[in-house]
This record gives C-alpha cells, structure tokens and sequence, in this order.
C-alpha cells in the first residue's frame, strides 16, 4: 500500500532535530558514493514551468523524486518514493517539508563552517522559508542576537516578535539590510530577488554566508564582489551549481570567481575537504536537493505510519 500524505499531516510529524540528524547522514552517504543526486532539470511552457529533481538514499531505504509545477507564481510540490525494491512507498504534499530540508541543510554546512562560540546572525527574508533557516540554525547555533531584515516593516517586526516567542532568542528588527549584516557571524539571504540583497563590504571577515534564496541562474543575492572575498566557496553540489547558482554565474562572468575553488558539502561532510589555515569568509551556496527531501520524507514517513496519518492507496496491483 502506498500512503498519501497531504500537508495538514506532514506538518503534525515534523520535528527539525531529525530532520538535520537525516540531511546530515545523507550528504555523508553521498560523500561515500553510497547515495545519488541529480541536478533539478526545467522544462518551460507558456506560463510556467515544470522542475523534477531525484535521488537515491540508501540509508533511508529509499529512492525517488519531487517534482513540482510553477504557473502564475504559484508552485505545488510533490514528493514521491520508493522503496529499495522497487515497491511505490508514498506521495507527499511538500511544501513544508521542503522548507525543513532546506533549514535543516543550512544547519548541517553551519555546523562544519560556522565560527565557533556564540554568534550574531542576521537573516534577510521573512517568509516561511526564512522560519525555517532561524529555526533549524538555532538547533546547532549558540544565537546571542537575531537579526532580521525584510523590505516590508510590519513583516519584519512580526518576523521578529514570532521568533523571539518562539525560540526564546533577542531578536531584532533591523531597519535596513546594513544593520542587520555589519557585525553578524552568519549572514543568511531567503528572497526571491534577482538582484544582491547586500554589500560585501557590510560582512565581518569572519562570518559564514548561507545564499539559500535563488535557483536561478539568472538571479543572484551576493554581490560578486562577495564571491571574491570569500575565501572558502562551498556548494551543495558543484553539478547543480554550476546550472542555477546565479550567484556563482555572475560572479565567474565578472571574473571574480573561478570553479576550481567550490568545495561540495558532501566533501565538507565526510572530511574530503580541508579547510584553509588561515579563516576568512565562508560562502555556502544551497540550492536544494532531491537527497535532502529523500531525506526529510524517511524521517515524516515512519512517524506518520506510527501515528495513523495519511491515507492508504493500492497502486500497481495485479
């Protein structure tokens, strides 16, 4: 039987703490050469477009794929997985949980680049999606002070207000993007703008950059002049990057950046990669990964099961 899983239940079985616990194990797996990642592919239509990303998680006893359609703006997510033998296990609504997976993979590159002891961090977006990259770096990250920036005041208080209520953290509304950046140890950027959301000369030499908004390559959040200060550029994986990282794109167009210095978090992960002797910025571009919803899914799966969510549908019988 193959169990159908809307959002109403995924959102009753999320927990971020395993969610971080399942992205991490599985860029490690990748790593190893135990799972697969494919870059997400694009078709376009008039009026939107259809992207279909897969891979395959071993350790999570499964493989699979999300596909979602965007048309007038809107975009409808769809988890599918399969067991290891091939048996249909589940479709999932996943909107949320793909803003999970993606919390949960800034958490996992923060705790192997973040600076060490408590930090500032300033966050730039105040969507749902920005919720879940305070929420899971809370998780790994001891947060003196969060900062938050979005271009609309009252989003940005309430942003505010909701996370100190709900995290216990001292939270700020900053009144522009330089004073949310200057000073902080992470920098995170969750827009859709196409254009840099702040100035490289605004970051601290020190601070860990996460670029999670853009997958597109024609957009780009961080300045290329970021790019080149940055002394250490890693990426969720260096095939996908080099299709959607908008960021890297520019900067490489510009002449300020080369690929040769992009390090792949699953490299990061599993001790592959060694870090420069001397500290500087850290950039890490993430874009997003079928692994990471494969991820998620074998994590919202069994407790769901467990707790009797969802509804059973018999596909591909006799």
């Amino acid at each position: 039987m193959t169990l159908v899983l809307r959002e109403a239940d995924v959102l009753r079985v999320l927990d971020m703490d395993a969610v971080i616990g399942a992205v991490e194990n599985a860029m490690r797996e990748l790593g190893q050469g135990v799972a697969q990642n494919e870059p997400r592919r694009r078709v376009f239509a008039p009026g939107g477009l259809l992207n279909v990303m897969f891979a395959t998680y071993p350790g999570g006893g499964c493989t699979g794929l999300k596909a979602y359609p965007v048309a007038r703006g809107t975009a409808r997510f769809l988890v599918t997985t399969f067991a290891l033998d091939g048996t249909l296990q589940a479709l999932i609504e996943a909107e949320h949980m793909g803003a999970y997976r993606t919390g949960a993979a800034s958490a996992v590159a923060a705790k192997a680049l973040r600076p060490s002891g408590t930090v500032t961090m300033a966050i730039i977006g105040t969507g749902m999606q920005a919720k879940t990259q305070v929420l899971a770096l809370s998780r790994v990250c001891d947060i003196r002070e969060l900062r938050v920036f979005g271009r609309d005041a009252r989003r940005r208080e309430t942003f505010a207000r909701d996370r100190q209520e709900e995290l216990g953290l001292r939270t700020v509304a900053a009144h522009s993007a330089e004073a949310a950046v200057r000073g902080a140890d992470i920098v995170v950027t969750m827009t859709p703008s196409a254009e840099p959301v702040l100035e490289a000369a605004w970051v601290e030499p020190h601070a860990l950059v996460i670029a999670a908004g853009s997958n597109y390559p024609n957009r780009a959040e961080i300045p290329a002049d970021l790019v080149e200060r940055a002394r250490t550029v890693v990426v969720d994986q260096l095939a996908g990057a080099q299709i959607e990282s908008g960021d890297l794109i520019k900067a490489e167009a510009a002449g300020k950046f080369d690929w040769d210095r992009a390090a792949e978090l699953a490299s990061v992960i599993t001790g592959k990669w060694t870090a420069p002797a001397e500290r500087g910025i850290t950039l890490f571009e993430s874009h997003g990964m079928a692994i990471w919803d494969l991820a998620a899914a074998s994590v919202v799966l069994p407790a769901a099961r467990e707790r009797g969510l969802g509804e059973e549908i018999a596909f591909f019988t006799a």
